[in-house]
Formats: C-alpha cells, sequence, structure tokens
C-alpha cells in the first residue's frame, strides 16, 4: 500500500519513477534553458523583430554573456537547494493524489493566487532596490548591466536580489495559494517561460504573451532603459501596481527603417 501511495507522487519519465518535488524542483531550471536556449538560436533571423540591434546588445551591455550565464547558474543552485528544503518542510500529505481530482476552478484560483503574490512581492521588493541607493548600487545594479535584455539574461541577478526576489517571491506564492508539488511544476514552468519571454528583446506579433499580457517585453525593455528605471517596476505578470501606485510608463511602438521595433515613452512621461 505505502508503494502505491508513493507512485501517486510520482511522474513515469523515462521508465523510472520522479517525485513531483524533484520535478518542481528542476524541471523549471531546464525549461529555462530550453526556451532561452531556442531564442538564442533564432537570433540570427529574427533581426525584424528586435528592440535593439544586434550592435546595440553587443556593445550596450556592461557584462560578458559568459559572466551572466555563472551569475544564472548560481542563483539556480540557490534556487534548487530552498526548492528542496521547503519541499522536505512543507512535506505533501498525498496532495499529488487530490490533484488528479481538483478542479478546474481549484487549480484556476490557486494558479491566480500565486500570480497575484508573485507580482506583489516582486514589485515591492524591485522597487525598493531602485529607491534604496545602497541596494541599487551594490546589489540591483548587476541586473541593469543589461541595457538590452536578452532570454538567458533574465535571472542574471546579484545572489541576494535572486534569493530575495524569486526564490523568496516564489516560495511565498507557494505557500499562500496552497499549491501542492505537482501544481507547482506547472506553475513555476509557466513562470519561468513568462520571465525569459519579457527579457527575450523581442516583439513578435504572434506571440502570446503580447497578445494576452500587457507585461511584456516591449514593457520591460523601457524599464531596462536609463529614462524608464523609475517606472514598470511590475514583474512578471501584470501591470497593475505600477497603474495604481503611478509608475506605469506607456509607450509606442514603431517601427526602425534599418528594421525591428523600437519601444518608445509616451513623450510627456519621458520628460517627467
Amino acid at each position: 500500500m505505502m508503494g502505491s501511495e508513493n507512485n501517486n507522487n510520482q511522474q513515469l519519465i523515462g521508465g523510472y519513477h520522479v517525485s513531483d518535488e524533484l520535478l518542481g524542483t528542476f524541471l523549471p531550471i531546464i525549461v529555462y534553458w530550453v526556451y532561452s536556449g531556442l531564442y538564442s538560436m533564432l537570433g540570427g533571423i529574427m533581426d525584424n523583430y528586435r528592440l535593439h540591434s544586434k550592435k546595440d546588445e553587443d556593445e550596450k551591455n556592461l557584462v560578458a554573456k559568459k559572466e551572466v550565464v555563472k551569475g544564472v547558474l548560481l542563483q539556480q543552485v540557490v534556487q534548487a537547494a530552498v526548492a528542496t528544503l521547503l519541499f522536505a518542510v512543507t512535506g505533501n500529505d498525498g496532495e499529488s493524489d487530490g490533484d488528479q481530482h481538483a478542479s478546474i476552478f481549484v487549480l484556476g484560483r490557486q494558479f491566480f493566487v500565486a500570480m497575484v503574490m508573485l507580482d506583489t512581492w516582486q514589485y515591492f521588493m524591485h522597487r525598493y532596490m531602485h529607491q534604496n541607493k545602497f541596494l541599487y548600487k551594490h546589489i540591483h545594479a548587476q541586473h541593469h548591466r543589461l541595457i538590452v535584455p536578452y532570454a538567458f539574461g533574465a535571472l542574471y541577478n546579484h545572489p541576494l536580489e535572486g534569493l530575495i526576489l524569486d526564490t523568496i517571491g516564489g516560495a511565498l506564492a507557494f505557500l499562500v495559494s496552497g499549491m501542492s508539488p505537482r501544481t507547482s511544476i506547472f506553475f513555476f514552468s509557466f513562470a519561468t517561460i513568462k520571465t525569459v519571454d519579457d527579457h527575450c528583446g523581442l516583439w513578435l506579433p504572434v506571440n502570446l504573451f503580447h497578445i494576452f499580457f500587457k507585461n511584456n517585453s516591449a514593457y520591460h525593455d523601457i524599464h531596462h532603459q536609463l529614462y524608464g528605471t523609475k517606472f514598470n517596476y511590475s514583474q512578471p505578470f501584470f501591470v497593475t501596481w505600477d497603474r495604481i501606485l503611478g509608475t506605469y510608463m506607456p509607450y509606442e511602438l514603431e517601427k526602425r527603417p534599418e528594421g525591428g521595433f523600437e519601444a518608445r515613452p509616451v513623450k510627456d512621461c519621458k520628460e517627467h
């Protein structure tokens, strides 16, 4: 009987039983590199959809891509360690078996609560890291070395920022929403794809994230420019807190003669 209960909390992959906790810990990391790798491979044929030229990406950024990879891997090691600890402390008590019978309404509610929790945490922590000069200079400025964002730089942060914004924010979203380890596999994989997409540096007309979310690659690109660092703090899903608290910077997309797009802030907002 015990073996049957354990199997309810596992997935069969390649002939091996893999626990939901293990998948919830490592699948979002794999998704990060697969999805960002896809953007990197397509980069050479995406010039007509870039928000910045390839030349700008190579010349304006203040950190080498090798260092970006190292920084992201370090954050993901910390992320995996915290996730392992979180799953060990909370346990699952057969919750994953219950997931098989959970209604779409329950799963949708858990996803929505987790999205709101993550957005709320990241907005206020992110904004504070900009407003506190010490924290910005010594911690958050590392992420802004990427003036021209690209996909696999999405999680390039100071290790402490990665822990506070992403890892603790994700843990809170998991706990507050009441989702099980199995549900977390899907939520954090989705959140990872969304975060990578927001930093991809491309505007693709058929991209569903651009259609359904106002918080997208163009919106976040504004924040990475010098005139936008006091605006568009929201991440990764909605723009609600920016609108409520007056930090929303509207923008227009214009086609560049040489190809690609440029996200231009509304003039009076930029001057403000």
